[in-house]
């Protein structure tokens, strides 16, 4: 067209598009960069800048990009979905979401604006109401890539392998070449527990050598499978570098180094983590294991005990590696080293300059669900419970992460609010049914209300997701049986309780509870009592 004659201002935006669509950024901003578009292609010019501008890092100039954009008459729902990306990016979820939601309004049957309508659906309300969204989306473009990505991966999400493994098939109908969809087979054949299937379709992938966190966390399950812990731990401590956040990760990788003898290394690396309060009874466990074969049994016993306390601190400050001094100067005007600050002012016990911090944060960022946890973090700390459960519902409406729905859980339930916290977790678990940890906490919640059907029913779901060696959810499910009038039942159950941690005060109760009920020698119930008494002493 330019060769026959065309004015370049007419077709600067459709060439800008084309380089951008290809990955040629440099060759995408000679053509938009200049913002030399004649008036009739003016708005879509500078939509493609924005979104130059948002894929190279530059989130102010997009936002000033898409404005002009607006400013030009080009309202259309392609445009307000990537001004809600960058929104989103920019840490505006609120915003976010009404963006999203004028997409859906100016396009009701646009593929992009519904599946992003979708994926912010999903982040509040969780996979199960954002499936329809997904489905409506998929009615308009049956063959959409990235819309059969999402949506197999929701189903999975759901537990629903049949229904994602005939998402993922058409997926590799369509793109063949689709590295997605290696990796969701990959995810579908390690729960299937076929390893050596998952870790062919996971090499194919190619997300491992692209640091995908989740293909990195799925290579390194499927090497544990396969008894390769040594190269699970390189790849978890990797995963670990790029995500220091991810609480997940630790865990995993302590269970890889003692699983492959490297008693060493844990203890090197994990013992002043699991000396924390904060540090979960696995951690303390596996920890007090590695030092029993270091030979150390004088450091693995308190560890042991620390493992099997009943009553644990409902609340404890992550410790932050950053010292006050130095997040102070790291805090800038924009803000963006807030959250640095208010963790390391909750680590050095000054709560108040914490809830300060967090609190002009969240001016500054008043849509972010991120600036509203940290306020309710502060605020927790400071054990202004009823202020922490107002910042934590305000950043639910915006996203509904697992771990806010815990730390919201854990303030409704530190304030005696127990049947507000199992209707919280319930609305959690209906969502995302395979969250094993929000399962678990329904059956403790419902326990402590005396609701012992209902514990055992969430009990044996964990138990049959991957519980059945924890101790305290054996303890309670033969409670609910012993409840339930079924002694063989709660005698077995409180055995293997018993086996798994001996010296853990609700596995030994619940014992010598059983072997009560179920008319034991007199002398093996007299001697389960004396160790439960011996046990609430210490």
């Amino acid at each position: 067209m330019i060769e026959t004659g065309t004015d370049p201002r007419d077709v600067a935006a459709y060439l800008g598009e084309a380089n951008l669509a290809q990955g040629r950024f440099a060759e995408a901003r000679e053509w938009l960069g200049k913002q030399d578009f004649s008036p009739r292609t003016r708005a879509h010019g500078n939509h493609m800048l924005g979104r130059l501008e948002m894929e190279s890092g530059n989130l102010p100039a997009a936002g000033q990009a898409f404005d002009r954009a607006l400013a030009a008459g080009g309202e259309a729902p392609e445009l307000w979905v990537d001004i809600g990306r960058l929104r989103y990016r920019g840490g505006e979820q609120a915003q976010a979401i009404q963006a999203a939601e004028r997409a859906v309004e100016l396009g009701p049957e646009n593929p992009l604006a519904l599946r992003f309508r979708a994926q912010l659906v999903r982040d509040v309300d969780g996979s199960l109401a954002a499936l329809p969204w997904f489905e409506r989306a998929l009615d308009v473009a049956p063959n959409d890539p990235a819309l059969l990505g999402d949506y197999a991966a929701t189903l999975g999400e759901l537990g629903r392998a049949r229904d994602m493994l005939a998402a993922v098939r058409h997926l590799s109908t369509v793109d063949p070449a689709n590295r997605r969809a290696y990796y969701l087979q990959a995810v579908l054949a390690a729960r299937a527990g076929n390893y050596d299937l998952a870790l062919t379709l996971l090499q194919r992938s190619g997300q491992v050598e692209s640091e995908v966190p989740g293909a990195m966390l799925l290579l390194a399950l499927i090497d544990m499978e396969r008894g390769n812990y040594s190269s699970a731990a390189q790849m978890l401590d990797r995963l670990a570098t790029l995500q220091p956040d991810n609480r997940r990760v630790v865990p995993l990788l302590a269970r890889a180094l003692v699983l492959g003898r490297n008693d060493k290394e844990l203890a090197y690396r994990f013992q002043a983590d699991a000396a924390r309060a904060s540090a979960s009874p696995y951690l303390q466990t596996l920890m007090a294991r590695s030092l029993e074969a270091l030979g150390d049994r004088e450091r693995a016993g308190p560890l042991l005990d620390l493992a099997a306390r009943q009553n644990r601190p409902e609340f404890s400050v992550i410790r932050s590696a950053t010292t006050l001094e130095t997040a102070r100067m790291r805090a800038d005007e924009g803000g963006t080293g807030v959250p640095a600050l208010t963790r390391a002012a909750l680590t050095a016990g000054r709560s108040e300059a914490a809830t300060e911090a967090a609190r002009s944060f969240a001016r500054r960022f008043p849509g972010s669900g991120d600036a509203l946890v940290l306020v309710g973090d502060t605020e927790t700390s400071a054990k202004r419970l009823a202020a922490a459960e107002k910042a934590y519902l305000q950043a639910l409406q915006i996203r509904r992460p697992w771990p806010l729905t815990f730390k919201l859980a854990s303030v409704l339930s530190g304030q005696g609010k127990q049947r507000d916290a199992v209707v919280l977790l319930a609305g959690f678990a209906q969502g995302e049914p395979g969250n094993v940890e929000a399962m678990t906490l329904l059956a403790m919640h419902h326990a402590r209300m005396g609701d012992w059907r209902a514990a055992a029913e969430y009990c044996d779901l964990v138990i049959a997701f991957g519980a059945a060696r924890d101790p305290q959810v054996l303890a309670v499910r033969a409670k609910a049986a012993l409840e339930s009038g079924e002694t063989d039942l709660a005698v077995r159950l409180a055995e293997i309780a018993h086996d798994l941690q001996p010296m853990h005060p609700a596995s030994a109760s619940i014992l010598a509870q059983a072997y009560r009920a179920a008319g034991y020698d007199d002398d093996l119930v007299a001697l389960a009592e004396a160790k439960v008494r011996i046990l609430e002493q210490n």
